[in-house]
């Protein structure tokens, strides 16, 4: 399942739980900006964790 593989990478790098989806968001939109997943990728975690609830900081700029 998506939501467990990224709370894995999530705690593997930052050494707690995310708190919420957003949390996991951010994570991950720093990960393709810094060229360390591919688009598609990001955009499969995206989409998913926006139908989950979660919101970009860059939606509200």
């Amino acid at each position: 399942m998506l939501i467990d593989e990224l709370i894995t990478v999530y705690k593997l790098e930052r050494k707690q739980a995310p708190k919420t989806m957003n949390d996991l968001l951010d994570l991950f939109q720093k990960k393709y900006i810094t060229g360390e997943i591919d688009i598609n990728y990001y955009r499969k975690i995206y989409y998913f964790l926006n139908e989950e609830g979660a919101t970009s900081a860059y939606e509200f700029i």
